[in-house]
């Protein structure tokens, strides 16, 4: 049994991923800012504490991260603000991943998105601009940290049934081709109990594939497409 905790853990992917984590025995802690969404939390099993990210320091959240074996970032400022996109987005991620190292806590997993990165190619006046700097600086220090790290790059977002199976996206597909949460939780999970996936980034939309045979391909030497 391992101790997760899920940070944004009121989210539409967290929830899902908390209840599959709990599902298999593991112990998970769930960091949600609304105290409003405790019951919401508790129903997947989490443990539910009530923490606002997006101003708390780096110790702070280094006091909530110790004592786990991993770390999951599936939060979001929900667009909209561009202020409090950056704010959250990208630097209450990188406070997270400080104190990750700072608590111990080497295993992080970050729920990011198919096409995140510095070529993002989002014009400056799109509305999705800031959230894609945001989150191109979060996985660059991601990146460059000493944690034993895994970045998920889903495509756009739904809320429809997972199908348990994906296709891997590493060779240009569509950022806008669906893929269901339910899956990302799905593949979340797998690269949790898959140490191999440590310093891969891992690009996937809704499928054929079988997320266990997709993350387990994923452990394979590079040859070159991994990002």
């Amino acid at each position: 049994m391992s101790r997760i905790v899920i940070i944004g853990g009121h989210g539409r992917i967290a929830l899902r991923l908390a209840a599959r984590l709990t599902g298999q025995g593991h112990a998970v802690t769930a960091l949600f800012r609304n105290p409003a969404h405790h019951d919401a939390v508790a129903a997947t099993g989490a443990t539910p504490v009530a923490f606002d990210i997006e101003h708390a320091d780096v110790d702070a959240i280094a006091r909530q991260l110790a004592g786990h074996d991993a770390v999951v970032w599936s939060a979001g400022a929900g667009g909209g603000n561009p202020a409090r996109t950056y704010a959250v987005d990208r630097d209450a991620a990188i406070r997270s991943m400080d104190a990750a190292a700072q608590a111990g806590v080497r295993r992080y997993v970050m729920v990011s998105y198919l096409g995140a990165g510095p070529d993002h190619g989002v014009p400056e006046g799109d509305g999705f601009f800031a959230y894609a700097q945001a989150k191109a600086a979060a996985d660059a220090h991601l990146r460059a940290s000493a944690l034993d790290w895994t970045i998920l790059g889903p495509g756009l977002l739904t809320d429809t049934p997972g199908s348990g199976r994906v296709a891997d996206a590493r060779n240009g597909a569509d950022t806008r081709t669906p893929t269901a949460r339910d899956t990302v939780a799905h593949v979340a999970q797998a690269v949790l109990d898959t140490p191999g996936t440590i310093g891969r980034t891992l690009d996937f939309v809704d499928g054929d594939v079988p997320v266990e045979a997709f993350v387990a391909d994923a452990v394979q030497p590079a040859t070159g497409n991994h990002r």
